[in-house]
Formats: C-alpha cells, sequence, structure tokens
C-alpha cells in the first residue's frame, strides 16, 4: 500500500495535467481557426478560446491567452497562445506552466 497510494495519485495528477493541456490546446486551435476567416480579427479568436476554455474548465486557465497576425509556414497565419499554471500535486499544490498555441491559415482577399 506504501508504494501503490502514491503511484495511483501520482498518475492520477498526471491524467489531470494532460488533460488540461490538451483542453487548452484544442480550444486554442479552434481560437486559432475562428480569427482566420476574411474579415475576422485576432480579438474574436482569443475570446473564442476564452469561452471555449472557460465552457470546459474553470475561468483561472483562460487569462493567459493572446492572439496575432503571423507568418504560418510562409503564408498569411493566424496565432493563438494560451499560458496557464496547472497546479502539480494536488489541485492546490505547486503548479507548472503550461504553453501550447493553435495556428491557421488566414484568408486574403484575392
Amino acid at each position: 500500500m506504501v508504494i501503490l497510494v502514491p503511484l495511483v495519485l501520482g498518475i492520477a495528477q498526471v491524467a489531470l495535467v494532460l488533460h488540461v493541456r490538451n483542453t487548452l490546446a484544442a480550444a486554442a486551435s479552434e481560437g486559432a481557426r475562428s480569427s482566420a476567416p476574411l474579415g475576422s480579427t485576432p480579438d474574436e479568436g482569443a475570446e473564442r478560446t476564452r469561452r471555449m476554455i472557460r465552457q470546459a474548465l474553470d475561468d483561472r486557465y483562460a487569462e493567459g491567452v493572446t492572439s496575432s497576425w503571423a507568418s504560418v509556414g510562409g503564408v498569411p497565419g493566424t496565432i493563438v497562445e494560451v499560458r496557464a499554471r496547472v497546479p502539480a500535486l494536488g489541485l492546490f499544490g505547486p503548479s507548472v506552466t503550461v504553453s501550447v498555441s493553435g495556428h491557421a491559415v488566414r484568408e486574403v482577399e484575392p
């Protein structure tokens, strides 16, 4: 039991961190895609990302969202970046910083 309980709790904590990371990455990608159409702005992508994070997780994970236009693979694109602190030990213990980004090719007028 001395070995089994910490092992199970450690696996559960890694699963929690990975769940938060994957959710943030999906929200960032969706935000980048929503700011890519013609007439959209990076602010719309950042707001979409924040909304998705708030629906799936807690509000505190939506604070570090930034969005900008940039070159993606040599073509005009949009990038949404999310930085959040995720508890590494328990729900209230010390935390680690998770950084993810989403990219999308932006529509341009012909």
